[in-house]
Formats: C-alpha cells, structure tokens, sequence
C-alpha cells in the first residue's frame, strides 16, 4: 500500500468525503423512497443529485484505490522477475499510469473550463497554453438541484449578477478536475516509492488475499 502508519490530512479529508457522499446517498434515496410510497410525493431532485453523488464517489474512489494499490492488476509474470527488474518493470508501469493520467487531468479540465469561465488548454494531447478567446458557460444550470442559498455569491462572479434558479453545472463537474489531479498525485507518489524501494508494485498484488482471509477467520471465529 502506498498510505503512511499515520494518514495525512489529506488522507483524512479524503476518506471522509467517500464516507460522507455514500451515507448522504442513502439518506436521500432511502427519503424519496419514503415520500414516493408513503405520501405518494416525490422529491423531484434527488435522482439528479444522487447521481451526480454517485459520480462523486467513484472519481474520489479511483485516487483511493491507488493509494490503497488496489486496482486491479495481474502480477504473475512480475513476480517471477527478479529484484532488479521487478523494480524496472513497475517503474514502467506507473510511468504509463502517470502519462494516461495527465492525459486525463487535460480532457477533465478541458470539459470543466468553460462551465467556469476560464480558458481550455491548447492542444491535441498535451496542453501547450490557453485559449484566448472561449464563450463562458457559467450561466448553465443542473435540470433540477435547487441553488443553494449559500452559494447566491457565484451569480455575482459567474453570471454577470443573474440569479441562478438552479445549481449551475460547474459545481457537480468540478470533481473531474481535482479527481484527475489527485490520481495524479497518487501516481507520483507511487513512484516515488518505488524508485526508493519502499514498495516494488502499484496493485497490493496477494496482500489483498491475506486480508481477506484474516477477515473469514476472524468472522469465523467470533461465530464459534
């Protein structure tokens, strides 16, 4: 695993976030179900707000999983190698992830940019600066998530002093890029560690089987 004995405070916020976002999930589904079956109403924007949650959720969940180094991963022929070039070929392998992931830091901000008013990157692949000219779309709105009173500041700074009815999109869409840059991030640090030898692979590889198996015993055992 690629987390410290002592979690950092990001590690901390991070972990909060999921655990929050799934436990508001299923306090607002468990709601609308109740309102559906037992008033015969409907809270009309607690599909759109769940699922821009479950987004959420998975995109906070990916960087997760690479600091817990478990995403799936064949290790077989890797554990076959020896020291050195197991070392050399995991290397190889986050070197790939860290180049798919920049990759997708510029399409996440790419497609956020405008939502904000602020410029795209220039270039196919990798960014080679700003645009110079773009049309803002700060002024677009979620269908149906009412805009809370809390954030009645963005009209003034996106959209030109118009109140917005309902949340606008940049808000749900801003997980892509920070989600993006903080797999980002994770990445680095996996290589980091790997060139120090402190870890030799990005997946957890059989530590995963050991826990789940301690996991069986001890239900096991506190079932006897």
């Amino acid at each position: 695993m690629l987390e410290h004995p002592k979690a950092s405070f990001v590690d901390r916020i991070e972990e909060t976030m999921i655990a929050a976002l799934l436990g508001a999930m299923t306090l607002i589904t468990f709601a609308n179900v109740v309102a559906r079956y037992a008033f015969n109403s409907n809270i009309l924007w607690a599909l759109e707000l769940t699922v821009f949650m479950f987004g959420w959720l998975v995109l906070l969940g990916a960087p997760y999983a690479v600091k817990k180094g478990t995403h799936l991963g064949v290790d077989a022929v890797i554990n076959t190698l020896p020291d050195g070039m197991r070392k050399v070929f995991a290397l190889l392998a986050v070197t790939v992830c860290i180049i798919f992931t920049f990759l997708l830091l510029k399409g996440a901000w790419d497609y956020w940019a405008n939502f904000a008013n602020l410029p795209r990157t220039e270039g196919r692949w990798f960014p080679t600066g700003f645009q110079e000219k773009f049309r803002g779309q700060g002024w677009f709105e979620t269908n149906d998530i009412p805009h809370p009173v809390i954030l009645n500041w963005m009209a003034d700074v996106f959209n030109d002093g118009t109140a917005y009815e309902k949340l606008p999109r940049m808000v749900p869409y801003m997980i892509l890029p920070i989600s993006m840059a903080l797999m980002l991030f994770r990445f680095i640090q996996a290589a980091v560690l790997i060139w120090t030898g402190k870890i030799d692979c990005i997946i957890a590889s059989h530590e995963v089987e050991d826990e789940i198996e301690e996991i069986r015993q001890s239900h096991q055992e506190t079932a006897q």
